[in-house]
Formats: structure tokens, sequence, C-alpha cells
């Protein structure tokens, strides 16, 4: 579980963090009904924030060592850190549900951040996924999602997983 007050581009890790019905994670800057991501509030500050709750498959984690970019949880500046979840897979609308108590309805994936490179080299290109039989590419830094239902979540908490009903949306990027 991580958070920050302050724009950084790592979220330091919380002992638990407190989930606030439409608005995000308290006291994260990303929190807001309206879009809190520094660059695109200037030039869509009244954009409904689909960008509460950043989530993020530790098994990327485990990958990326693999090729020798340590990276811990929190230093991709998510807030929620999953293992043995297909994040990436899930439908748009699906619902998670953390801990006793929230739901974090899934929006979409999250697009890696160009100052990526800046915290470690070279981790940009580690971030997509690219089919070279069809030109497809998929992002890999974990998915976005709007609070539901506020409560407290720590790590360790159970993860359960509601989906929509079908047919399925898959993921785009928000």
């Amino acid at each position: 579980m991580s958070s920050n007050g302050t724009y950084s581009f790592s979220k330091p890790n919380r002992a638990g963090i407190t989930l606030l019905a439409g608005l995000g994670v308290e006291d994260d800057v990303h929190a807001g009904e309206t879009i809190r991501h520094q660059f695109r509030m200037t030039y869509e500050p009244e954009l409904l924030n689909l960008r509460q709750v950043h989530l993020m498959h530790e098994e990327l984690f485990d990958e990326l060592a693999g090729k020798g970019h340590a990276v811990a949880p929190g230093e991709l500046g998510e807030n929620i850190s999953t293992r043995g979840i297909d994040l990436l897979g899930l439908p748009t609308g699906a619902l998670l549900n953390l801990g006793e108590q929230a739901i974090v309805e899934v929006t979409g994936l999250r697009n890696p951040c160009s100052k990526i490179n800046t915290f470690r080299p070279g981790l940009l290109n580690e971030m997509f996924e690219i089919d070279l039989a069809t030109g497809d590419f998929t992002f890999k830094s974990g998915i976005m999602g709007v609070v539901r239902q506020g409560g407290r979540v720590r790590p360790g908490d159970p993860i359960g997983v509601d989906l929509p009903a079908g047919p399925h949306r898959p993921l785009e990027r928000v």
C-alpha cells in the first residue's frame, strides 16, 4: 500500500491506505473527482478522474528483476500491489473487493510515464509488450480504477474479483 500527498514518481509504502468513495486514496495527490494527473490537468482539468487508484501486479516486479531492473512496491507510483490476480486481463467495469469494505471499479490500463527512464534507464521499453505479428501492443504498467465504496486496505488483505455481465470490454488506456 502506497500513497503520497505531493507529486513525485514513487510513493512511500504505508501500513495501510484509506479509500474514499468517488475520490480515491485519502491524502494522495491523485485523489479527486476530476483528473489529477499533473500533465493532463493542464489541458483537461474538468475530465472525470478515472485514475483514482493505481494497481500493479507484483509479477511484473519479478519479470523486471529478471531483466536487471530491481523494482519494489510503490516505486512505480502505484497505490496497491497485487499477486495472483491477472489485472491486465480484467475487463472494464470489473469490481475489486479490497479488504473488508472497499470496492474499486476497474476503468482501464495505466499508460507508463516517460519519467520511468529517469527512475531506471531503459525501463520504459519493458512496460510494453508488442505482438510482432499484428503490431498490437499492451501496456504492462498496471490498471486504474475508481473507488465505489470506501474502506481501509492493508497489505495482505484479501482481494476478490466480480466480473461484469458480458460481453466484456477489454481494458483500454485511461
